[in-house]
């Protein structure tokens, strides 16, 4: 399947933050990706442009510098964004990455929900925000299409919109209480009219994405 909007390259060689940013936007309905080395990027430098939509870069990595990577990112793609992820606190790194192209920089060490609303903003600019995947299939919000291996599904309003809620609270158990605010503006439905739409998203999504949890919600995975 194509590469969804929202697909993120980190290139951290940090052994720990690294996979955990992976797992956390992954999480968050991303499709992100680990590259260690800035030569694994500059290597196939023509792939990643094509593969992701935005960079998540650190500066001090074991081979190359990733100024090197910010740099050759911008001769081939200058509109590609890329987020400056590093230790380098200091003002004249920071003049020196935005001269270079960067389009934001955040210092270490940092809390992951602001690199998230970064990344968001970034994606919001460039018109490739409201793209999520849940495991092989794809969910443009924008359009309401939901696309998997063999086949695409235009969602209905109410469809979309609990969809959409269950992505927004991605990880987490979803009461019916919010799933009546946010899908039925506090209109007070039946359990039985939530469990009939979220049948027939289970029948669209791969199995397991969506997970009853008996007297107090739905999971999205």
């Amino acid at each position: 399947m194509e590469n969804c909007a929202g697909s993120i390259l980190i290139v951290e060689d940090d052994p720990f933050l690294g996979p955990g940013l992976v797992r956390f936007l992954e999480k968050k309905g991303y499709d992100a990706r680990l590259e260690k080395t800035g030569a694994g990027v500059l290597n196939h430098i023509d792939r990643m442009l094509k593969g992701f939509d935005i960079f998540v870069l650190d500066l001090m990595l074991p081979d190359i510098p990733g100024e090197e990577i910010l740099k050759r990112t911008r001769e081939l793609a200058p509109e590609k964004p890329v987020i400056i992820l590093t230790a380098k606190g200091e003002l004249k790194s920071k003049e020196e990455c935005f001269t270079m192209g960067a389009d934001d920089y955040l210092v270490k060490p940092f809390e992951v929900m602001e690199l998230l609303f970064r990344i968001k903003a970034l994606l919001r600019r460039s018109g490739l925000a409201n793209c999520v995947r849940i495991g092989g299939a794809r969910l443009d919000m924008n359009s309401g299409t939901l696309i998997t291996d063999d086949r695409e599904y235009v969602l209905s309003r109410r469809s979309l919109a609990l969809l959409g809620c269950l992505v927004e609270n991605r990880g987490r158990v979803v009461s019916k209480e919010e799933i009546m605010s946010a899908v039925w503006d506090d209109t007070v439905v039946t359990e039985e009219s939530i469990r009939t739409y979220i049948k027939e998203l289970r029948k669209m999504l791969p199995d397991n994405a969506i997970k009853t949890y008996k007297g107090r919600g739905y999971l999205l995975n």
